[in-house]
Formats: structure tokens, C-alpha cells, sequence
């Protein structure tokens, strides 16, 4: 293998390795170091963002023992750290094996970034091979799938990338800042939206669900997709394509950097319905953008054009001056260095920002335009060379290839999901409400095998917490990966905002979805009311809504209980009502209350006390299920477990006749 394919493929090696070491750590600092909303947010984001500040000792390190040993030493920590992750899905030590991973990657990236002056291929082959490994495992992150396709995919990604590192790299010349400062941020564009399978898929199920919701709701549903993450290939194949084509001159330089940035206004807009559009515009914007930094990374740091063969120190030169040009690289090297690292910090800096806003209450649709303005801004710094480097990887079969593959990966990994009523209605029906926590169980464990088994034998299910694709609980589809074991169709309803909220799955097709955005009345985290209907067939339906109350800080959520039992009666508009969820509000409690005052009915009263939280230790009854009086309410019960914060509830629910 050449010496220019060697180092990209084994920086790309090394981008899947850390970014999948990434996608334990976030969801580890807000599962086990804290508790996401009651661990104060500042807190848990100051020992986010410790571990990538200090990772700003390692240009000093290198300088002073040398880029080889040092980058080498990191690859086998990171090799390590992310095998060791793998045997251990849970507890603090995961924590704290994925500190190190994060540690060492970064270390890591410092190290390639002083040996490696062209860094766009590999950094963008290794975000799309991420994303379609991601998209093999259906979202489900490798790290908590111990079976052992898992465990090949891990040791031959680790064996490739240590092999490769071992070879010894090219000499670099002095440009790359520019490419490595974009590092993080792409990494943060691309896990948060443009090569996201979750995103892509939840992105379908709003355009191309088999449900429409009410035109006049103010935000759409989401429902089963037709083509599940299917778009990801066009997204995976134009990004390659743009990142790995000679970079555009003239005007033209400006479209990519005009994508992204677009891309990154439509993720602000918070609208589902707008969800593919962005992810399309931000991968081949993001890929653009990289490619006009490479290319103006060309020039080297000085303006002048990079001569890639060594010339021997004082050939022909002043020895003052090839001292001079023998302390260029080193001081090159240097300055890469510190730009990888710097970009990492963009990256954890506009991470917190983003999420911690759903416990903090500060705006963040700001986050992802500001940092696709910085990348574009670097992008357009600096026209390109006027003749580019060639790409170590042929542009059009390479984009072709991944996007085939991406395709494939999507259509074998995605199930259609589909619920009949030919058996027409039956004499009673099992709902269940449940908070998931985003999938997590008590010891920071992603389980979505333990969630299915908590609501086994439910008919109905209400969802609340459902996360469809934050990167910082790991980028995966909580939802579709619950669904798929229950064998149940869903709509999902957004709250927070287009991948967090509410969800109802049954084993009975569901039509006339509704949803209502609830008051805030201070509360930080959005909150909102789901109509869906039930059909059993022959007259017989059901009218259900999920919801998940947001407390203002210290007090009851009346207001929210009030508007959810005003939107639930008029839903229902005399048929059967459920009202299903974690409604953070206590019997007896002024909340509670607004329930019982709108006609419904505790169908968890026989079983009284039903404590749900927190599922190790249940102390507080906040988890319920109302009705109207002619459902009759039995068997109600709070299965033990701890694949959530929370314990579900269950009730067997008699239907009325026709």
C-alpha cells in the first residue's frame, strides 16, 4: 500500500475508533458520573470539557519526545480503552475506561495531526465509514452489543489501525492548521445531523411516515418510514464526493460553505418536516467545506505553495537558513498539533452548550449555525493552490461505493413494522406507560432488549425521555430499536425538540395523530400532549395520549396537567380516553388533581401505592395512567427493573362495546 493510502486509511481508522469511544463517553458523563437534570448541568459539563482541556498538553508532549513514540503509545491506550469498553457496558468503570479512550484519542489525534499535513481524506473516510458501521448495527452502539459480530468489527477496526500505525508515516510539510482546526467541529456536524443514521431515519419517518398527523398541529408526528435511513446513502455518497473532488474556484467555492450553513439554519428551525433537508445540504456542505480547507492548506502556512520532497539540510543553502527551514517543520507540526486540539474543543464547548440547554433553559438553536459559520469561515480564509494535491482516494468510486453500501446496510438492518385489527376488537387491552431515560438503564447501560422485556405483554405503550439521535446519548434511535423488539408500529411526537420526546406504540394500527406543545411556565425542557387513536375494528376505538409533565423548578405542573386534560377530553371527543405517562406529579398533588377534575379516573388506585421513582429504590409515585369510567381497570402493577430511572406501570383496561 502506498505511503499517502497507508495514512489515510489509518487516520480513518482511527476517527471511527475514537468517534465510537466519544459515543460512550458523553452518554456515560450524564448516566453515571450525574444524573442528567438533577445533577447540576454546570457540573456535569466542567468534567466534560476537563478532559479535552487537558488534552492540551499533548503539542508540548510531542515536541518534547516526539511525534512517533507519542501517537503510537496513544493508539495502543485508545485500542485498549475501546476493547475494554466493550466487555464492560456499564457501571463507573465504563466511565471511566471511556475517560481514558477519550484521553488517549485526542492524544492520538494530536500525534497524527504533527506527522500528517493533509488530513481531509482520512478525516472524511473515517466519518462515513463511521456512519455506515453505525448504520449496520441498526444505531445500536458497538460498544453495548456484546455478541460477537460486535466484537470482530472492534478488533479488526483496532488490528488495521494499530498495523498501520506502526508503519512509518511521509514527511509532512508545514500547511494542515486549517484542515485539523476542522476536525471537531465536522465531527460535531456530522454526528449531530449529516451522517447520523438515526437523524436520516427519524428525518423519513416525518417526511415519508405511513401516518399523516392533523394538518393543523403546529409541529408534525413521526411515524413508521417507509425507506428507514435509506437517505443516509445519498447524504454518506455527496459528502465523500464533495470532500474528496479538487475544491471549486471563483464563486463557486461558495456553494458548499452556503449548504452548511443553510443545513445548520434548517436544524435550528427545531421542525421535523425539515429534518432531510437539512441533513442532505449539511453533509455536502461539510464535505465542501473540508475540501476548500485542504485545498488552501496546500499553500502551507506561510502563503507559499508546500514542496513535499525534502531538500538535505544545507544543500546549497546558507547554513543560517537551512537551520531555519530544518525548524520550519517542527514549528508546523507544532501548530497542527494545537489546531487538532483546538478543534476538539469547539467540538466539547458547542456539545455542552447545545444539550445543556434542555436543563439550563438557554437558547441553543444558535449552537449548530455558529459552529457551521466557523467552518465555513476557515473553508473560504485562504483561496485554494492553484493546482490542488491529487486525493489519495479516486473521488467518484470511492463517494459510489459508500454510498451503495450505506444503502444496502440501511434496507438489511431496517424492519417494516406493520399492526393489523382482523381479528377484530378484543375484550381487553394492557396498556403501559414508561419514562426509558433515552434508553439507560441505572448503571449508565444502554439496554433496549431490558426495555422490551419490561413492558412485555403490553398492547399499548407510552413512551416518555425517547431519544431519536442526540449524539450525546450516543446517536442512536431509541425508538425504532424498542419497536422492532416489541414488533409494534409507533408515532412519535417531538417535545424538547425534533429527536426528543413522547411516543405510543401498539400492537393495533393507530390513526388521527395529534399533538399540542404544552406551556413552559419556566420549565427548561419542552413538553408535549400526543393524540393517537386505536383501531380494533368493528366501532371499537380508543383514544390515547402520552405526555411527559416539565415541573417549573420547585413547584406542582398544574398548568401543563391542566392543558394536557383539556387536550386529551376534547381529543377524545366522547370515545374512550387514556391519559399515559411520567406526569411528575404526585396523588394528592394541586397536578393530580386537573386530571380527576377533567372526569378521568387513577386506573392505578387499587394498587396504591405504585412508587416508580427511582426504579432502584422507588420512593415517589409519578409514573400514571387516567381513564374515563367506562374503562375498567384492572391488574395495575410497576414490574421491578432497572433498564430506566423509571419503573413502568401496567394496567389490563376492559373495553366498553361498539
Amino acid at each position: 500500500m502506498r505511503y499517502r493510502h497507508l495514512t489515510t486509511v489509518t487516520l480513518a481508522l482511527g476517527v471511527v475508533l475514537l468517534v465510537d469511544v466519544l459515543r460512550v463517553f458523553l452518554p456515560a458523563v450524564i448516566t453515571i458520573f450525574g444524573q442528567a437534570a438533577s445533577t447540576p448541568a454546570e457540573l456535569l459539563g466542567a468534567f466534560a470539557f476537563g478532559w479535552f482541556l487537558l488534552a492540551l498538553a499533548a503539542p508540548a508532549l510531542i515536541r518534547r519526545v516526539g511525534a512517533r513514540p507519542v501517537t503510537l503509545v496513544a493508539a495502543v491506550l485508545l485500542v485498549v480503552a475501546r476493547l475494554a469498553v466493550n466487555g464492560q457496558p456499564g457501571g463507573r468503570l465504563q466511565l471511566w475506561l471511556a475517560t481514558a479512550g477519550l484521553l488517549a484519542g485526542l492524544v492520538w489525534l494530536a500525534g497524527a495531526a504533527a506527522g500528517t499535513d493533509r488530513p481531509v481524506p482520512g478525516l472524511a473516510l473515517g466519518l462515513a465509514v463511521g456512519a455506515v458501521l453505525h448504520t449496520v448495527l441498526d444505531t445500536y452502539r458497538s460498544a453495548f452489543f456484546g455478541d460477537w459480530p460486535a466484537w470482530l468489527a472492534a478488533v479488526g477496526v483496532a488490528g488495521l489501525f494499530l498495523a498501520g500505525q506502526a508503519r512509518p508515516a511521509p514527511p509532512a510539510g508545514t500547511g494542515g492548521v486549517r484542515s485539523w482546526l476542522l476536525a471537531g467541529p465536522a465531527l460535531l456536524l456530522a454526528g449531530m445531523v449529516a451522517l447520523s443514521p438515526a437523524v436520516a431515519r427519524t428525518a423519513t419517518s416525518y417526511q415519508f411516515g405511513l401516518l399523516r398527523s392533523d394538518p393543523a398541529d403546529e409541529v408534525g408526528v413521526a411515524t413508521v418510514p417507509l425507506f428507514g435511513p435509506a437517505p443516509l446513502a445519498v447524504a454518506v455518497g455527496g459528502f465523500l464526493l464533495a470532500a474528496l473532488a479538487p475544491s471549486r474556484r471563483g464563486a463557486w467555492r461558495w456553494l458548499g460553505p452556503v449548504a452548511l450553513v443553510g443545513g445548520a439554519v434548517l436544524v435550528a428551525l427545531g421542525r421535523g418536516e425539515l429534518l432531510l433537508p437539512a441533513v442532505l445540504l449539511t453533509a455536502v456542505g461539510l464535505g465542501a467545506c473540508l475540501a476548500s480547507a485542504g485545498a488552501a492548506d496546500g499553500r502551507g502556512d506561510d502563503g507559499a505553495d508546500q514542496a513535499r520532497t525534502p531538500v538535505p539540510d544545507g544543500a546549497g543553502q546558507d547554513p543560517a537558513r537551512a537551520a531555519g527551514g530544518a525548524a520550519a517543520p517542527a514549528r508546523a507540526a507544532g501548530r497542527r498539533g494545537y489546531a487538532a486540539v483546538a478543534g476538539m474543543l469547539v467540538f466539547a464547548v458547542a456539545a455542552v452548550a447545545y444539550y445543556s440547554a434542555y436543563d439550563l433553559g438557554h437558547p441553543n438553536a444558535g449552537v449548530p449555525v455558529a459552529v457551521a459559520v466557523l467552518v465555513a469561515a476557515v473553508a473560504l480564509a485562504r483561496r485554494p493552490t492553484p493546482g490542488p494535491a491529487r486525493s489519495p482516494l479516486p473521488p467518484v468510486w470511492t463517494a459510489a461505493t459508500a454510498a451503495v453500501v450505506t444503502l444496502l446496510a440501511a434496507v438489511a438492518s431496517d424492519e417494516l413494522l406493520s399492526a393489523t385489527n382482523r381479528d377484530g376488537p378484543p375484550e381487553t387491552v394492557r396498556v403501559a406507560a414508561y419514562n426509558v431515560r433515552m434508553g439507560f438503564g441505572m448503571d449508565g447501560r444502554f439496554d433496549p432488549d431490558a426495555l422490551a422485556r419490561a413492558v412485555a405483554g403490553a398492547d399499548v405503550v407510552a413512551l416518555s425521555e425517547v431519544d431519536r439521535g442526540w449524539l450525546l446519548n450516543g446517536g442512536h434511535d431509541t425508538l425504532d430499536l424498542l419497536a422492532e423488539r416489541l414488533n409494534m408500529p409507533y408515532v412519535f411526537a417531538p417535545a424538547a425538540d425534533p429527536l426528543w420526546g413522547d411516543a405510543v406504540l401498539s400492537r393495533w394500527p393507530l390513526d388521527a395523530a395529534r399533538t399540542r406543545p404544552l406551556p413552559a411556565v419556566g420549565a427548561p425542557t419542552g413538553a408535549q400532549a400526543l393524540g393517537v387513536t386505536v383501531n380494533f375494528s368493528a366501532g371499537v376505538r380508543l383514544a390515547v395520549v402520552a405526555t411527559h409533565l416539565q415541573p417549573p423548578p420547585g413547584e406542582d405542573p398544574v398548568v401543563q396537567a391542566r392543558a394536557v386534560a383539556d387536550f386529551a377530553v376534547r381529543y377524545a371527543a366522547g370515545r374512550p380516553l387514556v391519559v399515559a405517562g411520567d406526569l411528575n406529579t404526585e396523588p394528592g398533588d394541586p397536578a393530580f388533581a386537573e386530571f380527576t377534575r377533567a372526569g378521568l379516573v387513577d386506573a392505578l388506585a387499587a394498587a396504591r401505592p405504585l412508587r416508580t421513582s427511582p426504579a432502584d429504590a422507588p420512593r415517589q409515585q409519578i409514573d400514571h395512567v387516567f381513564v374515563t369510567p367506562d374503562l375498567a381497570a384492572g391488574d395495575a402493577a410497576a414490574p421491578p427493573g432497572t433498564a430506566s430511572d423509571h419503573l413502568p406501570v401496567a394496567v389490563t383496561l376492559t373495553l366498553p362495546p361498539a
